[in-house]
């Protein structure tokens, strides 16, 4: 119970935005949805622009998917500004020593690691 308290407290959200309980979609089913495409188009697209030799079709592909990607932020910003998106803050102490383990890491696993920053 205390946990769950504490996780309450770490959330940073916006007040919800009321939508209606219904069998038919909502406005925050339709932004949900096209939110997960947007995500699943970015990743294809990812995948794609990897993969791809030719330049002329790399350069048309990389502009769709940053149009892509900038859809998907929209619609981010969209489900959070209207509460049906929320995050949890991290405890400061927790994010540096995930930062100090990440650091540890590199040092020891890449190649002139020396070069990392």
């Amino acid at each position: 119970m205390n946990q769950q308290m504490n996780q309450n407290q770490n959330q940073v959200k916006n007040p919800k935005t009321s939508v209606p309980k219904t069998p038919e979609m909502n406005d925050r089913d339709f932004i949900n949805d096209m939110l997960a495409t947007e995500k699943y188009m970015t990743a294809a697209y990812s995948t794609a622009l990897n993969e791809m030799s030719h330049d002329g079709l790399y350069e048309d592909i990389r502009s769709i998917f940053n149009e892509t990607q900038d859809c998907q932020r929209e619609l981010y910003n969209l489900m959070f500004k209207n509460g049906w998106y929320k995050l949890e803050e991290e405890d400061t102490q927790k994010v540096q020593q995930k930062l100090q383990q990440f650091y540890n890491y590199t040092t020891t696993q890449f190649p002139n690691h020396n070069n990392v920053q």
